[in-house]
């Protein structure tokens, strides 16, 4: 596959991960979109690396992989929580931090 085609489908998903975040209420869609957003972004990364035979970008993108893993993490376990306290995944009807 060529560059500028593997530019498009990164931009594919990571419009497709915005899109998702915009339009999703349930919080486990929303941390998928994060995670398609973060994965265009790492794709994005080893595009220019190959392109440019740099090899930090490609390293840069094990740092996106795992602050992924991380945020998949948190993300999870604040969900866990909001379904213990508050009943609910609708990230519209949690009102637990408001005064």
């Amino acid at each position: 596959m060529t560059g500028p085609l593997l530019l498009g489908v990164s931009n594919a998903l990571f419009c497709l991960g915005v899109y998702g975040l915009l339009t999703r209420r349930h919080a486990i869609g929303l941390l998928l979109s994060v995670e398609l957003m973060l994965n265009a972004a790492a794709l994005n990364f080893v595009i220019f690396g190959r392109a440019y035979g740099d090899a930090q970008a490609q390293a840069f993108t094990l740092f996106i992989i795992a602050l992924a893993a991380c945020e998949a993490v948190v993300g999870l376990a604040i969900v866990v929580q909001l379904v213990r306290s508050a009943n609910t995944i609708l990230a519209d009807q949690v009102d637990l931090l408001k005064g």
